[in-house]
């Protein structure tokens, strides 16, 4: 009898199936997914759109997929919207993986806010070069044409000045 209640509990506990973290299954999930070809992406992503929002842990998924998908996929926006009222840092779980990663795609966003700010102020520096190395080839422009001016000018004044000294060269040999 003992043999046999003993056996029973054995086979029972094999029977049970050990009660997954659904935080570590969302995860798992994520990370699987991301590793998958573009289509398969897509499909993980549009059957977690399916499941709805109604529980934390389908916001959580969603929300997960869409922040860890590639760039195509990704939707950082919807993904804060979906974490926001399940976002806790002082839940466990659910609440505060959803808490991280909220916070991880907040620097994503600032980041990428940063990003755009020094791209445009390198745009307006490249432009501002632009324009200055356009004004010094505009200035030196016109500084070779008035050296070529002055060079002529120049070339005139020793044309006169030969003129007058061939003149007065002249004078002198006739007074000779």
């Amino acid at each position: 009898m003992r043999r046999l209640f003993l056996v029973l509990t054995l086979t029972g506990c094999a029977a049970v199936q050990p009660l997954v973290n659904p935080v570590d299954a969302v995860v798992a999930e994520a990370v699987t997914v991301a590793r998958a070809p573009a289509p398969e992406q897509a499909a993980a992503l549009a059957r977690a759109q399916q499941a709805g929002v109604t529980a934390p842990i389908d916001r959580l998924r969603l929300a997960t997929l869409l922040a860890t998908l590639p760039a195509p996929l990704r939707d950082d926006a919807r993904a804060a919207e979906l974490l926001e009222p399940i976002a806790d840092v002082s839940a466990p779980g659910i609440g505060r993986f959803a808490a991280l990663l909220s916070s991880q795609i907040m620097e994503r966003q600032r980041v990428a806010r940063e990003l755009e700010r020094l791209s445009c102020e390198a745009a307006n520096a490249a432009r501002e070069r632009d324009r200055s190395d356009k004004a010094r080839e505009l200035l030196d422009k016109e500084r070779d044409k008035r050296e070529e001016a002055l060079k002529q000018q120049l070339e005139a004044l020793r044309a006169i000045e030969r003129g007058i000294l061939e003149r007065e060269e002249k004078l002198r040999r006739r007074q000779k």
